[in-house]
């Protein structure tokens, strides 16, 4: 991770294809193009990887999430549940929408808590949202049962995991939806772009006009397509869509690549007792984007964490002090802030997170060291790297 560490000829390929044709839309313009539908293809391409009937590119992982939920018909007022641990995006999309982000708990597998889930659940809830953070899921069969106990949907968020399964399945493919981002720094890159995957006709025809300005996409002349309902634009380009072209064909290339380095790393740290490995639920198998463990307290983990990057070790996060992805510093939810006014409702619906309790994420997230796993390392730097790691946690311990 990311995939624009091993750029290639494939990739330059699937480019120069869409400059010879210069048509650079995904939509119209069928003479120009020589063939050329990098979109499709691509939309195809990940159907099949993903084991699913529909996949709608988009022009972000953000756009995905919105997406998403807009083609579920949630919108105004109604409750999304989503954790603390996570990216910025997901909050951001269900504000979108006028609804309402629920934050809950996450556990030692970085993801939501089930219990948390069940205990956020009320009449206005539709959606609960897992994000499979830093290439590892869910207890998805847990997550499943609640879904189904109380009618809701399950949006699996996978913008930073895809290639890892759960039961044999791809992540992604085992809610009623999922989502991706292809932007410059995931596994697979398209620069920027995202996809939302179904088996839900109703959501893929949903998705793919409330895209493109509620544009039906029906007959070949698209001055006559009519539009069935109010619309956006979220459309990804046919260069964007030419480089994921070639980074999906990479795609088991790049998670043995990450699951090699991955190994040694993790081989390496095993051999100091008070390391405690993030837990993958049974049947999972993680796409070795990031290795994340727990040490003992916070005052280690920020030590190690220190040492680390005095070792000469980069790339190894805390997150329980970043801006992006941990609720403490998501300081436009806890205010919140908005350039636009926010709808009356909403600020009424939003709880006060400067005073919920998320004691339980906190103690989890607070003892996590989260390190990004590279491809274009070579087998001399990552076995350097993993005495440098052991060397630096143990100085602190």
């Amino acid at each position: 991770m990311p995939g624009f560490e091993l750029f290639g000829d494939k990739e330059r390929k699937q480019v120069q294809d869409v400059l010879d044709s210069g048509v650079l839309m995904r939509y119209g313009f069928d003479g120009m193009r020589n063939g050329h539908w990098k979109a499709r293809e691509l939309e195809t391409a990940l159907s099949q990887k993903m084991m699913v009937k529909h996949t709608h590119l988009v022009s972000s992982g953000t756009a995905a999430l919105t997406v998403a939920l807009a083609s579920a018909g949630i919108g105004a007022g109604d409750e999304v549940i989503m954790p603390t641990f996570t990216f910025v995006a997901s909050f951001e999309s269900i504000l979108a929408l006028g609804a309402i982000p629920i934050l809950v708990d996450v556990d030692d597998t970085l993801t939501l808590e089930p219990k948390a889930v069940e205990a956020a659940i009320t009449e206005r809830t539709k959606v609960v949202m897992p994000v499979h953070m830093c290439g590892s899921m869910a207890d998805l069969d847990k997550l499943q049962a609640i879904c189904k106990k109380h009618n809701l949907l399950l949006l699996e968020d996978a913008c930073q995991a895809i290639g890892g399964t759960y039961q044999g399945k791809p992540l992604g493919s085992i809610g009623d939806l999922g989502c991706f981002s292809f932007d410059y720094v995931k596994t697979i890159t398209c620069g920027e772009g995202g996809a939302v995957i179904t088996n839900n006709e109703a959501f893929y025809e949903n998705s793919h006009q409330y895209s493109d300005h509620g544009h039906d996409h029906i007959g070949s002349d698209r001055g006559a397509e009519q539009h069935p309902f109010l619309g956006y634009n979220y459309r990804i380009s046919e260069l964007n869509a030419a480089v994921g072209l070639a980074q999906i064909e990479r795609l088991d290339e790049f998670i043995a690549v990450q699951k090699r380095n991955y190994t040694v790393l993790r081989d390496a740290l095993s051999q100091i007792p008070e390391i405690v490995f993030r837990r993958v639920p049974e049947g999972g198998e993680e796409n070795y984007s990031f290795l994340n463990f727990f040490l003992p307290s916070k005052e280690i983990t920020q030590k190690a964490h220190k040492s680390l990057g005095a070792n000469g070790v980069d790339g190894c996060f805390y997150w329980f002090d970043n801006n992006w992805h941990y609720y403490r510093k998501w300081e436009h939810l806890i205010e919140p802030k908005s350039l636009g006014k926010l709808p009356q409702d909403v600020l009424d619906s939003l709880p006060d997170y400067s005073k919920v309790n998320f004691s339980t994420s906190d103690q989890w997230v607070g003892r996590n060291i989260s390190c990004l796993i590279k491809l274009g390392w070579i087998e001399e730097e990552v076995h350097e790297r993993a005495k440098k790691m052991v060397e630096a946690i143990k100085r602190v311990i």
